[in-house]
């Protein structure tokens, strides 16, 4: 867990609540309600958990566990069993295991009952046409990433809405999740190496 405490214009980041302020050496004991340490939530899920939703994880590795922010990431979509599809050079693969660490984008609302019945034929169909043979892959062009967001376009133009691309999609739909796994993430580094990371509140203000 990452724990925030807020004192003497400070914020402390730390793995475990200090009985003492590290920045000025007040007692944090008697410091009133503004000074609780706050746990930060975790925006890592276990993938096999969260049905029907956008996954994203390292290729190599978890977010975790040595992963600096510059690997290549991968990419997948769960069927209502928490199974991720996901498509690589050896075509679509049907995941049971390996995404118990990754930021996840429900994708269905609970309202949407047809499509909450439909999903998994949907996703199953999709996987077994031509275009997601291992052949037709290319790592920059027709890849993880275009099997998942094909799949969400084509859920959405059965809806009546417009196709999102690329860019749409990012900004829509990932940034707000993988901005704050960013921030989690610098955290974590942090305090990898230190028991506390402190930033003078002037400074957060004005970020």
């Amino acid at each position: 867990a990452v724990l925030r405490v807020r004192h003497c214009r400070a914020l402390v980041y730390c793995r475990h609540a200090p009985p003492r302020c590290p920045a000025c050496g007040g007692d944090l004991r008697h410091a009133g309600l503004a000074a609780a340490p706050v746990r930060l939530r975790c925006p890592f899920r276990h993938g096999h958990g969260q049905p029907r939703a956008f996954l994203i994880r390292p290729t190599q590795g978890t977010f975790l566990d040595g992963y600096d922010g510059h690997g290549d990431l991968h990419v997948g979509i769960t069927n209502s069993k928490g199974v991720v599809y996901n498509y690589d050079q050896e075509g679509v693969h049907r995941a049971g295991s390996g995404w118990e660490q990754s930021i996840t984008i429900p994708l269905v609302q609970p309202d949407m009952w047809e499509l909450l019945q439909q999903w998994d034929n949907l996703l199953e169909e999709f996987s077994l046409e031509e275009a997601w043979l291992p052949h037709r892959y290319q790592e920059q062009q027709h890849n993880c990433f275009t099997f998942a967001l094909a799949f969400v376009n084509r859920v959405r133009q059965a809806r009546g809405r417009q196709p999102l691309s690329k860019a749409q999609f990012t900004e829509g739909f990932l940034l707000p999740h993988t901005r704050e796994a960013s921030r989690y993430l610098s955290l974590h580094q942090q305090l990898a190496h230190r028991d506390f990371y402190i930033v003078p509140l002037a400074e957060q203000e004005e970020e």
